[in-house]
């Protein structure tokens, strides 16, 4: 089992001060989220609260993950840094190729890009891009990020991108993992068939084992049941090592743990949060 560790929406100072803890006391990752704007007007709804409000979001800062991963690898030597998620769709496919393997490359390939769907309208218009072809477009965008950071001259001609043949450089000397992220049987369906792994933004115990029978169903059907394929969930689980051992026992990877809720305002200190971070460390990262 790996372990990330989860952190988000709090002051910015934070994060290179528990990048370099968890480097230190052994986890093996940290995600980073997205987010580019706040609407002032908007009725969206939130599909990870259960009433759909997203109001705690507000005035959250977030850093852009392309830009705050590289400052987290220059303080740190082992720790991978995996985005959770960005949202793909809002972008254009060789800006995120050029950004994810500039990243890939300057923390010497510790690196896995988190892709998904934004659920908010308002996203994709601040950006001029089409919310109807969301789904389409993306997995165009897959092919198109993998084709361009393999290095070499690389073109592409599909329904909603015409690309030339171009190639950039530096690329990573290898391949950028893409984890799928999503619940919704579009989104298994989609890491399934070309994520190199998926990504669980939390559920219910007996939903997560639903969804993972329903991805194993999905890979055997692409063929792809043999390749490699990276599992992170986030589960209540992960804080026993019983709890670990049952996560492993259904084909987890990856273990995402935060010790504060996110959608609430943070009022931990550093001195808090790296307490935290490694006592776990302590007390199940290394027993497990």
């Amino acid at each position: 089992m790996r372990f990330s560790f989860a952190e988000s929406m709090c002051d910015p100072s934070h994060y290179l001060p528990l990048a370099i803890a968890a480097d230190q006391s052994g986890w093996t990752s940290m995600v980073v989220p997205d987010s580019i704007c706040y609407p002032e007007v908007s009725d969206s709804k939130y599909p990870y609260t259960p009433d759909g409000n997203r109001n705690f979001l507000e005035d959250k800062p977030f850093i852009e993950p392309f830009t705050l991963i590289p400052a987290m690898g220059a303080v740190t030597e082992r720790l991978r840094f995996t985005t959770f998620v960005v949202k793909l769709p809002i972008r254009h496919p060789t800006l995120v190729a050029k950004s994810a393997s500039s990243v890939a490359v300057l923390t010497g390939n510790r690196f896995g890009l988190g892709v998904g769907l934004s659920p908010w309208p308002e996203d994709f218009r601040v950006c001029g891009q089409d919310w109807s072809s969301r789904g389409k477009r993306m997995d165009e965008m897959i092919e198109i990020i993998r084709g361009l950071t393999d290095g070499g001259f690389y073109e592409f001609h599909g329904e909603h991108y015409d690309i030339e043949s171009i190639k950039i450089c530096p690329t990573p000397d290898q391949p950028i993992p893409i984890l799928i992220g999503g619940h919704a049987e579009p989104a298994l369906r989609r890491a399934a068939r070309l994520g190199d792994g998926w990504m669980h933004a939390g559920s219910e115990p007996d939903t997560l084992k639903l969804m993972l029978a329903r991805l194993s169903e999905l890979r055997r059907e692409y063929g792809r049941e043999r390749l490699p394929f990276e599992v992170h969930v986030i589960s209540l689980d992960a804080y026993t090592l019983d709890g670990i051992r049952r996560l492993e026992d259904l084909g987890v990877t990856d273990v995402i743990v935060g010790f504060r809720n996110a959608y609430e305002a943070d009022t931990h200190t550093l001195e808090q949060k790296t307490d935290a971070l490694c006592r776990y460390a302590d007390d199940l990262i290394a027993k497990a």
